[in-house]
């Protein structure tokens, strides 16, 4: 077991200092690359596939893909590959309009009818290309933190991401480099982030459910995980 000295950092602003402690238990494969055995899904079952040792969303209503076991604090791993933009026509504008790979890696999961509201999501995007990524683009905590960088790889490549949850404290990695960073502790407050701009959840992270599902978003790209793994972490 090692403890390791971190800062907390909540919008680029160091907030404090903490010890998280890795347990050395062994690392757990959620994802044996032949079967989805240990996931169920929220949508129609059709909607998510096993392609080439990769877990494919096939935006045909899978809806989310979880974990039936529930996690609290732990570092999950994960490779990704979103797919090239495409041209959809607007049904109201009668105008082509381009649409880039969309998706999600949810943590903390407690509401199976309501992933948005009680778990938090960590965006899968193709924002390859932007200088100064948003709440919205790859690798944001959703809504609430975005990512201090753009570590995105170019799309058709994969990208590796890891998330680490201990206590209030969850970290996003992405190809290496660390780029986001939050403490539910400071998101007291329903609808509106600690530097006091708005987000679009319901209720204050700070009173919810610190254990969850594992979950993957279908919002109508084409998206690949592979090498999915989790260590499970001792409670301070």
């Amino acid at each position: 077991m090692k403890t390791i000295a971190k800062n907390l950092i909540v919008g680029g602003v160091i907030a404090a200092a903490v010890c998280v402690t890795q347990n050395a238990g062994a690392e757990v494969v959620l994802f044996d690359g032949k079967t989805l055995d240990g996931w169920a899904a929220t949508g129609k079952l059709e909607g998510w596939a096993v392609e080439d040792g990769t877990i494919a969303c096939q935006v045909k209503g899978g809806g989310y893909l979880y974990t039936k076991e529930q996690y609290e604090n732990f570092v999950l791993s994960l490779d990704f590959k979103v797919s090239p933009p495409t041209k959809r026509l607007n049904a109201k504008t009668k105008k082509e309009e381009t649409h880039k790979c969309n998706s999600g890696v949810f943590i903390r999961w407690s509401d199976i009818k309501n992933p948005v509201h009680s778990g938090i999501e960590v965006q899968v995007f193709d924002s390859v290309g932007v200088t100064t990524p948003g709440k919205h683009d790859c690798g944001a905590l959703y809504d609430m933190v975005a990512p201090c960088k753009n570590a995105e790889k170019p799309v058709g490549q994969w990208n590796r991401m890891v998330i680490t949850c201990q206590g209030p404290i969850i970290a996003v990695e992405l190809n290496g480099e660390k780029i986001c960073q939050m403490n539910e502790d400071q998101f007291d407050k329903a609808g509106q982030n600690p530097d006091g701009t708005k987000n679009k959840y319901k209720n204050a992270w700070k009173d919810m459910p610190r254990k969850g599902h594992i979950g993957l978003q279908d919002h109508g790209g084409r998206v690949w995980f592979k090498d999915v793994k989790i260590n499970v972490l001792s409670a301070h």
